[in-house]
């Protein structure tokens, strides 16, 4: 059976988008945005807070709980250039791997001299990222949370400040990781979850620590030419457990965000969710076939993106590509601090 992927380009998944559209600020309230509610019959315009109006007891949320870290530094190399480092992935106590910004690339064996009078020694060069070495007795993590600023994505153009560090977070962050928010996740806050647990309706908590690889673009005409980049997954046993129950019953399992959807259907390639931790490089396109999720909140994706060709794998391209038309027709705000979709799958 030909590969769909084959048949797509990444021109199918293409779209313009004006600028006064890429939210730059969250709404004053977690629960402000809107919501354009993409059923089988249609779409129609509703505000965040409806929510619960579209779930019933026994349907299950499942959360993305990793926690975003303070991964940007900045610095200088030992011959003086000047360098943004983004840390991609902490892989030990004192070792990451990194993007560095440079006007020359460094080379392994070169010192850099990072915010705060922290030292890092590039120990090699894999694709993309740096693998470095952090000289501090603290742990990477450490050193972030105390001189790291905040990964905002590159549309958002101002420099972070303390609201950031507060809305570009979950209210149920708990496993640090990320350098990139889980973002359908930000329109929720503690009275909507607990007035959705009130109705009966269950959640549950996976992490995906999100990869600055989420905001590259695809550079290939074809699809199947595409290399996804990898991200660390966990599955809790009572989480795994949870999505069994949920479909013995005969309820939809509901996927908070493109994150939270990767992992699980990463985890059911065998054919139940499995338990544990994983990589996963996942490439979720139109032809691929769902075992888990049944609904997905999500918020608007960019041209061209992975997560947009998820979402149209989920829902269909041509349904998708209405709801963008229809949502920048009628303002929606787009991107991490935008509004949000709650989308039934008719796809798989």
């Amino acid at each position: 059976m030909t590969d769909p992927r084959q048949r797509s380009t990444v021109d199918d998944f293409d779209y313009d988008l004006p600028e006064r559209l890429i939210a730059q600020r969250p709404a004053p309230e977690r629960t402000g945005s809107r919501l354009l509610r993409l059923a089988r019959d249609g779409a129609s315009d509703r505000a965040f807070t409806d929510l619960p109006r579209f779930l019933s007891a026994g349907d299950l949320l499942v959360f993305n709980d990793t926690r975003v870290i303070k991964a940007r530094l900045f610095g200088q190399k030992d011959s003086g250039g000047r360098i943004e480092v983004l840390i991609e992935r902490v892989l030990g106590p004192h070792e990451a791997a990194a993007q560095i910004r440079a006007s020359h690339a460094p080379k392994p064996g070169a010192r850099l001299k990072l915010t705060g009078a922290v030292e890092a020694e590039v120990i090699a060069r894999a694709d993309d990222l740096f693998l470095l070495r952090f000289d501090a007795s603290d742990s990477v993590l450490a050193v972030l949370d105390r001189h790291g600023e905040v990964p905002l994505p590159p549309y958002i153009t101002h420099t972070p400040d303390a609201a950031d560090r507060q809305r570009y977070q979950t209210v149920y962050a708990r496993t640090p990781g990320a350098v990139a928010a889980p973002t359908a996740g930000l329109h929720f806050d503690q009275p909507l979850l607990e007035r959705l647990r009130a109705q009966g309706v269950e959640t549950a908590f996976l992490t995906l620590h999100v990869g600055a690889g989420t905001f590259q673009p695809v550079r290939v005409t074809s699809l199947a030419d595409h290399r996804m980049h990898r991200e660390w997954y966990e599955i809790p046993p009572a989480t795994a457990d949870a999505v069994r129950r949920t479909h013995e019953r005969g309820r939809d399992v509901v996927a908070v965000g493109t994150t939270s959807l990767r992992a699980l259907e990463a985890a059911a390639r065998g054919g139940a969710v499995a338990a544990g931790c994983a990589e996963t490089d996942l490439f979720i396109t139109p032809g691929f076939r769902f075992q888990v999720v049944d609904r997905l909140i999500t918020n608007f994706h960019l041209p061209r993106s992975t997560l947009l060709m998820l979402v149209c794998a989920f829902a269909g391209t041509g349904r998708v590509r209405a709801a963008y038309r229809h949502a920048i027709e009628r303002d929606y705000r787009f991107f991490s601090y935008g509004d949000a979709m709650l989308v039934d799958r008719i796809a798989g």
